[in-house]
């Protein structure tokens, strides 16, 4: 086994995060973290990713197993696109970024332009706020588009559940009769 040290590329992206498009893809993370690595010769670049999982959680798979090689002495630096990725509770960032600095971990937020070796971190704590306060909006946003729609008696899902059909003329949902009576 080797002691080398590796340079975590971190990406994620959240459903919520899918309907801004193509930028913040896994791919373009993975492109953008790959390319930044190479440029400033980071060691063993080693991708750890979270798809579809939200950044107020703090259970992801691949941030938990990058911060298992944080806790093992075996991270040099990691490289994220943006803060956000690391998280969106500025609390939960905050104790996670004294984590690295304990571990003297460097942390590189290339969009963010925060690097914590140079000390270009002074106002992550602000951002982490915003991207907090950018997680509860959009929720609160799409529970108000949710309760709108019931209240109006528009169905809430893409999909024509069991019972119901789709009327392709009028654009609706009607009652499918043979299949209300198992429900009812």
């Amino acid at each position: 086994m080797r002691n080398e040290k590796i340079t975590p590329l971190y990406e994620r992206l959240s459903r919520d995060d899918e309907l801004q498009g193509e930028s913040n893809s896994i791919s373009n993370q993975k492109q953008m973290l790959e390319d930044f690595a190479r440029r400033n010769g980071l060691p063993n670049p080693t991708h750890f990713t979270d798809d579809g999982i939200s950044g107020t959680r703090f259970d992801r798979p691949g941030f938990l197993a990058m911060m298992e090689e944080v806790e093992a002495g075996r991270v040099e630096a990691i490289v994220i696109k943006d803060m956000s990725r690391l998280g969106r509770d500025y609390l939960k960032v905050g104790q996670v970024m004294e984590v690295l600095r304990q571990r003297g971990v460097r942390l590189i937020a290339i969009n963010d332009g925060v690097d914590s070796l140079k000390g270009d971190d002074d106002f992550t704590p602000f951002r982490n706020i915003m991207n907090e306060f950018y997680a509860r909006d959009t929720s609160r946003k799409i529970r108000s588009v949710f309760k709108s729609k019931g209240m109006s008696g528009k169905h809430l899902t893409g999909t024509v559940i069991y019972g119901y059909l789709w009327d392709e003329k009028r654009k609706h949902w009607l009652v499918d009769e043979e299949a209300a009576e198992v429900v009812r």
